[in-house]
């Protein structure tokens, strides 16, 4: 191997909806993690592998931060705090339109030791870009110039545009160590395709339904059958009442028929082949606080 082959972990931290997955996606050059315009769409620590012939990259997306209201979301926090203890490069991204005091707290919370960039997305929905330049001066008088203690980037980007992000990888690499890599060459995460069928499908739910249903909806594949011509998928949806149940399956079952259809379209596209999805909603009352079903439903 090449002495000077770099390998790290690269870790992704912010508020919720500061498009975090977007990002990653962008890094990966596929698109492994599901995305919304919707908060708290991440609940896992999701991780996605870049290597190339002088290093690799292990990204971790994590969930937005957020004052926990329920042992679902004391979990979340869970991954992030996970994430602050092995990362080598920590990636902060902030939503460039919203308060420099935001950014500030979050900053704050979680005491990074590590070589930081700080990137301000959505330049691409600011309303006067010139301000951009006197933005990114600001944070880096504010946070690069008087941290000390760690080295500070600081960017602004648009990262569903593609704006400026060619820029984000050489950073990464200016500060990634010296190291073998942790994953083989052909791994592209640390989760299995039945994971990411079940976040396909949730990412669907986020996607046709409004309200509270996405926040109480989980999504537990309980079978995945590969056959010579298809994959055969059984997934059950976990709603927290009765009147979910009735909003998830819609009048005669016409949504959950689209939501079907919708998430094995996406299957499909990421899996490159035919699918046929079968999907059962239940009735967990408070699956949020309930220990012996987070666990389940994969909330470890």
């Amino acid at each position: 191997m090449n002495e000077n082959f770099k390998s790290g972990f690269v870790n992704i931290f912010g508020a919720p909806n500061a498009g975090k997955s977007t990002l990653l996606n962008l890094l990966l050059g596929e698109r492994l993690v599901i995305t919304s315009h919707k908060v708290q769409t991440t609940r896992h620590r999701i991780l996605g592998i870049l290597t190339e012939p002088a290093y690799q990259i292990v990204f971790s997306d994590t969930p937005g931060i957020i004052e926990p209201k329920y042992k679902l979301h004391q979990k979340m926090m869970l991954h992030v705090k996970n994430a602050l203890e092995d990362a080598d490069v920590a990636i902060l991204m902030h939503d460039i339109n919203q308060p420099i005091e935001e950014f500030e707290a979050i900053n704050n919370t979680l005491k990074l030791t590590v070589p930081t960039i700080l990137i301000l997305n959505k330049t691409d929905v600011l309303k006067d870009k010139t301000q951009i330049d006197t933005l990114v001066d600001t944070y880096k008088e504010k946070f690069a110039k008087s941290d000390k203690g760690r080295e500070w980037e600081v960017l602004a980007v648009s990262a569903k545009k593609q704006t400026n992000t060619e820029k984000i990888l050489p950073l990464i690499l200016k500060y990634l160590p010296v190291a073998p890599a942790y994953y083989p060459d052909d791994s592209i995460s640390d989760r299995s395709e039945r994971f990411f069928v079940g976040e396909m499908i949730r990412e669907q739910i986020y996607a046709l339904y409004e309200e509270e249903i996405p926040y109480h909806a989980s999504v537990l594949v309980q079978s995945f059958e590969e056959k010579t011509t298809l994959n055969v998928i059984k997934a059950d949806i976990i709603v927290s009442r009765e009147t979910q149940k009735m909003i998830l399956l819609g009048k005669g079952g016409s949504m959950i028929k689209q939501l079907g259809i919708n998430s094995r379209l996406a299957i499909e596209e990421w899996l490159k082949k035919k699918v046929h999805l079968e999907l059962f909603v239940k009735v967990r009352p408070k699956w949020r606080d309930n220990e012996n079903y987070l666990r389940e439903y994969g909330y470890n």
